[in-house]
């Protein structure tokens, strides 16, 4: 549906020779690959399981219901939903497989999983913010970071998001594939599609430019630049007692930032360096890896979860109880 507005929008005159299928390979061939796909299926539990719990605690918890939870809860449906269309369809592609993947299919499996994976960037860039104005604005915060203002940033990033992954995908449907359908990848990856193209890919390159940059570096010099304002403020105006006590309330956004960045900051740097099954397998791990750990990571380093956590499993103690009584 989605490519015939977007071709009707541009042309009816014009016939792009668009494939019957695409062959997904990227993780064929590679040794012992099978208990690589029963570790996807471990984590894919465990992502399930762990988000599941993060949104059923914010949601049931109304002490929990303040404009960073917005944003927690958020990347918890994004973790949860971004492994859902990802893992189940890779298992089902390689495990059991079903290497051929239909046209439409293919560009729907990309629309999902980019719309996820740039959603967790745009999430770790609003708990950024969430954090840099309860530390150097604490007396501000109640104004400046409101349910309103939380719901209106993560609206907005999730518009901006499936308007540039719509317009990537429609750029797709305008290329023709005359030649190879295989795709060395272990999804339907974009710049795997564009470059099998027998006429002209340019748009599609550019789109392919232009993503890492608002989807990746502009998100990470933000979260950055974010910390060092934090840090040059508290060494300013703070003891270091109180500089640490401040810094504790950030150590699990950072813990998550460093496992959604580092492992893609390694991954591209050394892209030319290392052999492709092993670039599939990293990138394939920054994808899962994530999801499952941040739920973790909240529930472990932060203290109104954990405490939430408590009550919740002492209520139910307690319910139980009353019930047998």
């Amino acid at each position: 549906m989605t490519s015939s507005l977007f071709n009707s929008a541009l042309g009816k005159n014009i016939t792009f020779v668009h494939p019957a299928y695409f062959i997904i390979s990227g993780l064929t061939g590679i040794p012992n690959i099978i208990s690589y796909y029963v570790f996807l299926f471990f984590v894919y539990i465990v992502s399930v399981l762990g988000n599941t719990v993060v949104m059923a605690v914010i949601y049931l918890d109304h002490n929990l219901r303040t404009p960073k939870y917005i944003a927690v809860f958020n990347l918890a449906f994004v973790d949860l939903f971004g492994n859902t269309a990802l893992v189940p369809k890779v298992l089902d592609i390689f495990l059991v497989g079903h290497y051929y993947i239909p046209y439409n299919d293919c560009l729907t499996f990309l629309f999902f999983c980019y719309t996820c994976l740039s959603m967790q960037s745009f999430n770790l860039v609003a708990l950024a913010y969430d954090r840099m104005v309860a530390i150097i604005f604490p007396l501000h915060y109640q104004v400046k970071v409101t349910h309103r203002f939380m719901f209106s940033l993560i609206a907005c990033f999730w518009g901006f998001t499936i308007i540039a992954v719509l317009i990537s995908v429609g750029l797709l449907t305008r290329l023709s594939f005359c030649k190879s359908v295989v795709i060395n990848s272990y999804f339907c990856d974009h710049g795997q599609i564009y470059r099998l193209a027998c006429n002209d890919n340019f748009p599609s390159y550019v789109i392919a430019c232009m993503y890492p940059v608002f989807i990746f570096w502009l998100p990470l010099a933000f979260i950055l630049l974010s910390y060092l304002y934090i840090s040059y403020t508290l060494v300013k105006v703070a003891t270091l007692q109180e500089g640490l006590k401040a810094f504790k309330t950030c150590i699990a956004h950072l813990s998550l930032v460093a496992i959604y960045f580092i492992p893609l900051l390694i991954t591209f740097t050394l892209m030319e360096k290392i052999h492709p099954n092993v670039r599939i397998i990293n990138l394939s791990l920054t994808s899962v890896f994530p999801p499952m750990l941040n739920p973790i990571i909240y529930v472990l380093q932060t203290q109104e979860i954990k405490e939430s956590v408590k009550k919740l499993l002492k209520l139910r103690g307690k319910s139980k109880i009353t019930i047998k009584y």
